[in-house]
């Protein structure tokens, strides 16, 4: 009977190991699972606010190209409308009245001097324009031109000819 006792002690001591390894796997295996959970938890969260972020940075460059296709159109109006300005049309007839005379002092002999001379004296009375009375003579009594800058009459140019 001693080795039927015997075996019995071995089976008891052999099942008891097991169960010890047993318990001890699944307290790793439990603390695992939490480990794991607690992790995929964090890349949740980790997820979530970066996803956050970038939507809000998404709606800021959304509101920032509304903003900015606003300002462009905008100034697109203003420029429309600045051309149209009434100083636009004289600007435009003393640039080709420049380049008129710049051809004039190229191709006449005779021109040149004349009007370097015209324009040294107009710009020296334009310069006193700026200090001393003129300038509030100037203000007080509006000066006369004979000049046309603004409408030029094209029907008296067409009855001349």
């Amino acid at each position: 009977m001693t080795s039927w006792h015997d075996f019995f002690i071995g089976l008891a001591i052999g099942l008891g190991v097991t169960a010890i390894v047993w318990i001890i796997y699944l307290f790793k295996v439990r603390s695992t699972r939490i480990k794991g959970e607690v992790e995929v938890r964090k890349y949740k969260d980790m997820l979530t606010s970066r996803m956050e972020i970038e939507s809000e940075g998404v709606e800021k460059l959304k509101r920032s190209n509304e903003e900015l296709k606003t300002q462009n159109e905008n100034l697109r109006i203003s420029l429309q409308t600045m051309s149209q300005k009434p100083g636009r049309k004289e600007i435009e007839r003393l640039q080709v009245y420049q380049k008129a005379v710049d051809r004039l002092t190229i191709n006449s002999p005779g021109f040149g001097p004349a009007w370097q001379a015209a324009l040294k004296e107009s710009e020296e009375e334009f310069s006193k324009t700026y200090s001393g009375v003129l300038p509030f003579i100037r203000r007080v009594i509006p000066g006369k031109t004979n000049a046309q800058l603004m409408d030029i009459d094209e029907s008296s140019n067409g009855d001349e000819a």
